[in-house]
């Protein structure tokens, strides 16, 4: 049972990355699953939710507007598409499940991914 994210990189300040989180052993559709990160030197941040029944989202001020949430319940897996990055987005972005989001982050999550590294630079 574990949670396997995709989709991290390099890429230059303003681009664009999607990641992806699926489950292996059973399925996102049951959980609220969202995002957090971790830059060097400071603590983890949450990012962004998507509930587990009506679809809500949820965002952190710092990516309101830039980044989204979405999940494609045929494939059981939960997207982050992130637009006009900046570097201070720069971090290890983990995918993390949980029953309820929290304000703008999974509340308490029952699994967690490995994490990605996504570098935002020129």
């Amino acid at each position: 049972v574990q949670l396997v994210e995709s989709g991290g990189g390099l890429v230059q300040p303003g681009g664009s990355l999607r990641l992806s989180c699926a489950a292996s052993g059973f399925t996102l559709n049951d959980y609220a699953v969202g995002w957090f990160r971790q830059a060097p030197g400071k603590e983890r941040e949450g990012v962004s939710c998507i509930s587990r029944r009506d679809g809500r989202t949820f965002y952190g001020d710092s990516v309101k507007g830039r980044f989204s949430i979405f999940r494609d319940n045929t494939k059981s897996t939960v997207y982050l598409q992130m637009n006009s990055l900046k570097p201070e987005d720069t971090a290890v972005y983990y995918c993390a499940a949980a029953v309820y989001c929290g304000d703008f982050a999974p509340y308490e999550p029952d699994y967690w991914g490995q994490g990605t590294q996504v570098t935002v630079s020129s």
